[in-house]
């Protein structure tokens, strides 16, 4: 299986994207490229990348355009993005964050500096991904639960019905004619049918929700192993 992350470099400066592709490709990433706004987002339904650097000023289409188009789409909104930027300034950072990026560079910049950042922003994105992943399974246990209450629910009130129904053939001394007694019978085979089938319906439910678990556990990273990267993140800060 390949674990190797994803990045997209788009930089209308040939020198910058050629500078990053070449470094990152050697660090293990998989690096692909994009010279403008517009091929930068057709790479990205293409590419799928797990990250993306993007310069801000492009022709056809601005960084922060590509960032509003991505971030308002549910496919690729989940894609942390790395804004590089010549503007120092502090109004353009807090816009940028609000669009959403993860994370801004001022130009010119120290590589250093801009792979511990991308390292940091994969890292939190996966540390994020992990608890979306324990939420989803704690959702999908509640809704089991609720299911499993609703079920127990019916199936007492079918066995009531039921006990109900057999207490009249079997009552002692009373005389069923032949009318009541197909009738009964056609109560107690339909409140057992009833009972199948809400028992076979909480089955296929538990073993969808299982089958849903193991895909979700496929992906997910152990306990102890994500206190430690929590922590190791917390001291890089």
């Amino acid at each position: 299986m390949n674990t190797r992350k994803k990045i997209l470099i788009a930089d209308d400066d040939p020198l910058n994207v050629e500078f990053f592709e070449v470094i990152l490709s050697k660090l293990g990433f998989d690096v692909d490229k994009a010279e403008d706004g517009a091929a930068a987002l057709e790479m990205v339904k293409r590419f799928h990348p797990d990250l993306i650097i993007l310069d801000n000023i492009m022709p056809k289409m601005s960084g922060w355009e590509l960032t509003k188009l991505l971030k308002a789409d549910p496919k690729y909104q989940e894609i942390p993005i790395i804004m590089l930027s010549a503007l120092d300034d502090v109004k353009d950072k807090v816009e940028g964050f609000e669009l959403g990026i993860d994370d801004y560079i001022t130009k010119p910049f120290n590589f250093s500096e801009v792979l511990a950042r991308i390292r940091a922003v994969l890292r939190n994105r996966e540390l994020f991904g992990q608890i979306v992943v324990r939420e989803s399974r704690l959702s999908q246990a509640e809704e089991l639960s609720a299911d499993m209450k609703a079920s127990v629910g019916a199936f007492i009130k079918s066995m009531d019905d039921l006990e109900t129904a057999i207490t009249m053939v079997t009552r002692e001394g009373e005389l069923i004619d032949e009318n009541t007694l197909p009738r009964l019978l056609g109560i107690i085979k339909e409140k057992t049918g009833s009972v199948r089938k809400h028992i076979a319906e909480l089955d296929a439910r538990i073993e969808r929700t299982l089958t849903e678990w193991e895909d979700l556990k496929k992906n997910e990273i152990g306990i102890k192993t994500l206190e430690t990267r929590i922590q190791h993140s917390l001291r890089q800060e």
